[in-house]
């Protein structure tokens, strides 16, 4: 079976590629030049070019190729520019579709990862209700509204795609670097949380991700949409206590600072962005992560209709993900 993983080189990606690869597949991993192949060392790996923002040159980089399944994992979670969210996450998963839509690629399956992040802040009256997939999505971000548009572009092509759509909470592990930024900053004595109402905060490690991956590639049902996490719940500052256990319980100053706070942080922080040419990580976006109260998301039908167990809960995962920062000087 040759199954084609675009995205390959990011966080996500290369752990798919790992899976692949250790069950069988002829794998073909999608870059771009640009890309770093730092956790992409395997010789077994092919690797593929593919241009997202053009359909013709998809045709050419595609029409040589018959692949079995397809994993969609490209795309951007920071941008400068609003517009570039829709064109990244959005028309480039739109031209990939059409591309293999044109060449008749006899796809058996096609996985988009998509978010959690397309649903926003709702249910945020306490107590918290899951979000379920019969919810109206209202995202708050640009990256949740980029990912609501590709989902919507995908429903539209009805059984055009035998495609399956997954929506990751906060997805964490080795080689991730958000959520490590946390980790630097409790290293360096400072923890800093926003708001004072409940937050009630769901995750799921990077593995576990994966595991739903291959399970949707062989049992998903074309149009099918599933929410994955670990299957808890957890408290805003549960994250960073098991960060500050793991690091050996450094001194350390906690913070948490009204909404208003952080929205000033975030307006600076972009404006900083947009005068650097740099992305930064307290953005306009972030903001409106980091003020959500509500993460709790229904994974009932993906343990139903395919099987999905998550293995690692926040304790064991965030375990193995300090060690990894340490072992490879991160931290």
């Amino acid at each position: 079976m040759k199954i084609l993983i675009t995205g390959a080189s990011g966080f996500i990606g290369s752990f798919i590629v790992e899976e692949a690869l250790k069950r069988g597949f002829e794998t073909w991993a999608a870059v771009r030049k640009s890309s770093s192949k730092a956790f992409l060392q395997d010789e077994r790996i092919h690797f593929i070019e593919l241009n997202l923002s053009s359909k013709e040159q998809l045709v050419e980089q595609l029409k040589e190729h018959q692949f079995d399944y397809v994993v969609h994992a490209a795309g951007v979670t920071k941008c400068l520019n609003k517009a570039d969210f829709h064109r990244i996450n959005t028309e480039g998963t739109k031209n990939l579709v059409e591309a293999l839509l044109e060449v008749k690629m006899p796809l058996k399956r096609f996985v988009f990862v998509s978010s959690l992040s397309v649903f926003g802040a709702i249910k945020e009256k306490l107590p918290y209700d899951e979000i379920r997939e019969d919810d109206t999505p209202q995202p708050n971000t640009e990256y949740g509204r980029s990912k609501l548009a590709t989902e919507q572009y995908l429903d539209s092509l009805g059984t055009r795609l035998p495609y399956i759509i997954l929506r990751p909470t906060g997805v964490y592990g080795p080689r991730e670097k958000d959520y490590f930024m946390m980790a630097k900053s409790i290293k360096q004595h400072i923890d800093f949380a926003v708001g004072f109402q409940r937050q009630d905060i769901t995750f799921v490690y990077v593995t576990d991700v994966v595991q739903a991956v291959f399970l949707a590639l062989e049992k998903g049902k074309t149009g099918r949409k599933y929410f994955l996490s670990d299957g808890e719940v957890y408290q805003s500052t549960t994250f960073s206590d098991l960060i500050h256990e793991e690091l050996g319980r450094p001194w350390w100053l906690r913070i948490t600072a009204p909404t208003w706070v952080l929205r000033i942080i975030t307006f600076f922080g972009e404006y900083v962005g947009r005068m650097t040419g740099k992305v930064t990580v307290l953005n306009n976006d972030k903001y409106n992560i980091l003020k959500q109260r509500n993460w709790r998301c229904d994974i009932t039908p993906a343990r139903q209709e395919l099987g999905f167990e998550p293995q690692v809960k926040l304790k064991e995962g965030v375990k193995r993900t300090i060690k990894w920062y340490q072992d490879n000087k991160w931290l």
